[in-house]
């Protein structure tokens, strides 16, 4: 699935802190990044460095969501425990996860599981999918997704 030049994906979900987020709120460009599960080595590290960079996403006009399958309470003691400053949203159904074509077949050890493929897609002040990564690798990747951010 390549959302590409397609129109994102609605999201609607409840965040870290007991609101709820929704693309139509931000309004402007977004990064969505969908990590498989909060507070693991990769997951912990991608969204560490998100919010690292948070400033610079900020002054580029660009706001960052990360979404997973966690219930709320899971996010929050993620955020809590790494300092994490980006929204976590709980897409607890997979209803977002399926849309966006992140929950697929994975293959660890030759035993296959469902699971979100670890992704990120940058949408532009109208609510289109301009740019998409899909099976992500952590290094360097933010840095990527930001330099594409700043190109909006």
């Amino acid at each position: 699935m390549d959302l590409t030049g397609q129109p994102a994906p609605t999201i609607d979900l409840p965040r870290d802190g007991g609101t709820t987020v929704s693309l139509a709120q931000i309004g402007g460009p977004c990064v969505v990044f969908f990590y498989p599960r909060a507070d693991t080595p990769g997951c912990t590290r991608e969204a560490v460095e998100f919010t690292d960079r948070i400033e610079e996403f900020v002054a580029a006009g660009v706001a960052i969501l990360g979404v997973s399958k966690d219930p709320v309470a899971k996010q929050e003691k993620f955020r809590d425990k790494h300092g994490l400053s980006v929204p976590l949203l709980s897409d607890a159904d997979g209803d977002v996860c399926e849309r966006y074509g992140t929950w697929v077949e994975k293959n660890m050890y030759g035993k296959k599981s469902m699971g979100i493929e670890r992704s990120t897609f940058l949408i532009d002040g109208t609510g289109t999918v301009v740019r998409e990564w899909r099976k992500v690798k952590v290094d360097g990747h933010v840095d990527e997704v930001l330099e594409a951010a700043r190109a909006l």
